[in-house]
């Protein structure tokens, strides 16, 4: 049996793309997932919903609990948590997914851009572990897992766009933070991927069409996800690429996860990883 049967995820931002996929392939070990994210109605340039991912989530073999929320609002994330616990029971697992993203130099970079990029990716993410963590607390299985790369300072990854980065190492370094904070008590990691992600992000934002037939799918961040989320409490502190989890775990066939076969070979790295 899985570890992740019947325990409770608490997913932000997965009503598509990554949290999504993460989302089912924790469904199809039996666990139990909320859906913390905003979109409650189709949007013409983001497909999928909170509802549609739910009933994704149930069909995949999981348990579904669909949550309105801002993870900027704290207010909203601890009555999401509340809502999660009252539904299951407890959480186990909380993955901080959510991420706003806009990769522009300093001075074409809105005030408006910098405070949504900090508000969802490092408050957000503080939110809601800071929210979850008495339940945390009781759970055997305590995981907390965030979508950042290892932090790496090199000058050529903030130049280009200085206010995301900063967003995304900050999450990386709450993690390293938490992971020394609650050692032996819940584990703390981060996840990225080698390559880019077929996602709304990578096709509205990095590249249109040409972009995504050079990615591959979010089921491999998904795979990987699992793979961490299944590793021991002493496993903290760790940052983590997609391909090198599911290498370790036995994978040696890549191919199935390129959007387009044809393009295995000449898959794009994603921002923060240097080419293989």
């Amino acid at each position: 049996m899985s570890v992740l049967e019947g325990r409770t995820l608490f997913i932000t931002g997965g009503s598509r793309g990554i949290g999504k996929a993460i989302a089912l392939c924790a469904a199809r070990k039996g666990a139990n997932v909320v859906i913390a994210a905003k979109t409650v109605e189709p949007h013409p340039k983001l497909p999928g919903t909170i509802h549609e991912a739910a009933e994704a989530i149930e069909v995949a073999g999981g348990k579904a609990l669909p949550v309105q929320c801002d993870i900027r609002d704290g207010d909203q994330v601890q009555a999401a948590i509340a809502a999660a616990v009252d539904r299951f029971g407890g959480i186990d697992i909380v993955v901080n997914n959510a991420s706003a993203i806009m990769l522009t130099p300093t001075e074409m970079t809105p005030l408006k851009r910098w405070d949504l990029m900090h508000d969802v990716n490092v408050r957000g993410a503080f939110a809601t572990v800071q929210a979850a963590m008495p339940h945390l607390r009781k759970s055997d299985h305590a995981r907390v897992l965030t979508l950042s790369p290892p932090p790496d300072l090199a000058p050529r990854w903030f130049a280009p766009h200085v206010a995301y980065t900063l967003s995304k190492v900050n999450m990386s370094l709450l993690t390293r933070g938490w992971a020394e904070e609650f050692a032996g008590r819940v584990a703390f990691n981060a996840l990225w991927p080698v390559t880019t992600i077929a996602t709304a992000a990578v096709k509205n934002l990095l590249g249109g069409d040409e972009m995504v037939k050079r990615s591959r799918t979010a089921r491999i961040m998904g795979d990987a996800a699992v793979e961490v989320l299944s590793r021991p409490v002493d496993v903290t502190g760790r940052f983590f690429y997609d391909e090198d989890v599911l290498k370790e775990a036995g994978v040696t066939d890549f191919s199935r996860y390129a959007v387009d076969p044809a393009m295995a070979d000449e898959l794009m790295p994603d921002l923060f990883v240097d080419p293989r």
